[in-house]
């Protein structure tokens, strides 16, 4: 048995037909773990994302990662042609990932019920914007509108700030988990009942929801309405980040009453635990300005590292807060093996973030960086038996 037949998705056939982060991040979780994704893409072009952020010598750099172990194949699916050769693979693949709005690939012919068709065990995720159901299904949605409208970034920024964005595709990211854990479900739910895969429909705003929904409960019990706090935790205190006396940086976080004790014995304050402002958690949060200048007070006296070693040895929850630079010479994460280097044709040694989570006897790996636009037309046209036209095809714009 190969290293590549040991993983747990050996043997799955996925087609990526998405563009930019949510779909195709899902489909780069399956090959993470041995699926076979092939990533079709729209000839001359490819997926945007190819030249979206940063880049170097031209190469994008967030491509590398989020296309990594995939091959890529050119197809225009928008002409007869090219809808023909998906339908050629479809009966070879065990799921197909897209992100259109909802009524495309039904335009193009290649909607779930014409691919179920010619394969019923496949298993198709569609995410989109607002999902196929609801007055919004046709609009065109990304993770920032997601972000928006399910009240995330009305929750998230300083109290006296903004509705504050994140600043990385927090709903998309959450959301290509989301889709790996669905199509994952759909797959087992196929191999041990009939053998019949179904349609998912996932949107970008739904998981997100998950996140906040404890401020929805709060709305819809309480009547409180939910407002931005920084750091703050609305549900525990203490949590916060606080400035030392160096100038950097830590985060606390308190969360059960022996916790707390612990912080207040750490500050030298061990009768705050008793205090009536101070005594449980529900006073904490009534009382937590006050909270947070007791133990800033502290903090602001004494460098980082006697923070963090006064706080370690009485056991509470302590960090610092890391840069970049800081976060990739983590000896920590190095020696877990949360980094991974990679060969990359363009770039050469590429750093990445290794495969998450950790399987004790099937681990995924990272074998290859984001594939050039149709690298592998060829290799996968030549498995159709469509090799000897690939020039032809080319040529009409086809592939």
């Amino acid at each position: 048995m190969t290293k590549a037949d040991a993983m747990p998705l050996a043997g799955i056939r996925v087609l990526d037909l998405a563009t930019m982060m949510a779909a195709p991040a899902t489909a780069g979780y399956l090959a993470e773990f041995g699926a076979d994704v092939i990533k079709v893409e729209k000839p001359g072009e490819g997926d945007p994302q190819r030249k979206w952020g940063t880049r170097k010598g031209g190469a994008s750099l967030y491509w590398k990662s989020i296309s990594r172990n995939k091959r890529s194949l050119t197809l225009d699916l928008r002409v007869a042609e090219g809808a023909e050769i998906l339908k050629k693979l479809v009966p070879t693949a065990d799921v197909v990932i897209a992100n259109f709005r909802p009524g495309t690939l039904e335009r193009w012919g290649l909607g779930f019920e014409t691919l179920s068709a010619l394969n019923p065990g496949l298993v198709m995720l569609e995410i989109s914007g607002f999902g196929r159901l609801g007055d919004l299904a046709h609009r065109p949605g990304f993770g920032t509108l997601a972000e928006a409208r399910s009240g995330f970034a009305h929750l998230n920024g300083q109290a006296d700030g903004p509705p504050t964005l994140p600043n990385m595709g927090l709903a998309d990211q959450f959301s290509g988990l989301m889709g790996a854990f669905a199509v994952m479900l759909a797959l087992y739910h196929r191999d041990r009942s009939d053998g019949r895969g179904q349609l998912i429909d996932l949107s970008l705003c739904d998981p997100i929801l998950r996140l906040i929904e404890p401020s929805l409960l709060d709305w819809q019990q309480l009547g409180i309405p939910g407002s931005r706090t920084g750091s703050r935790s609305v549900h525990v205190a203490p949590r916060n980040v606080y400035r030392c006396g160096d100038g950097r940086w830590v985060a606390l976080s308190a969360s059960t009453p022996s916790t707390v004790r612990r912080v207040f014995d750490a500050i030298g304050k061990p009768e705050l635990a008793d205090d009536p402002k101070f005594s449980d958690n529900a006073v904490r949060l009534q009382n937590v300005a006050e909270l947070d200048s007791l133990i800033g007070e502290w903090v602001s006296t004494r460098t980082s590292l006697e923070v963090i070693t006064t706080m370690e040895k009485a056991e509470a929850a302590v960090g610092p807060v890391q840069d970049i630079p800081e976060v990739l010479a983590d000896p920590s994460l190095v020696d877990r093996g949360s980094l991974v280097t990679v060969s990359d044709p363009e770039l050469g040694p590429m750093r990445l973030v290794n495969v998450v989570p950790h399987l004790s006897r099937t681990p995924g790996r990272v074998h290859t960086t984001g594939p050039r636009l149709g690298q592998h037309t060829l290799e996968l046209l030549t498995e159709l038996g469509l090799g000897d036209q690939v020039d032809e095809l080319r040529a009409r714009g086809v592939v």
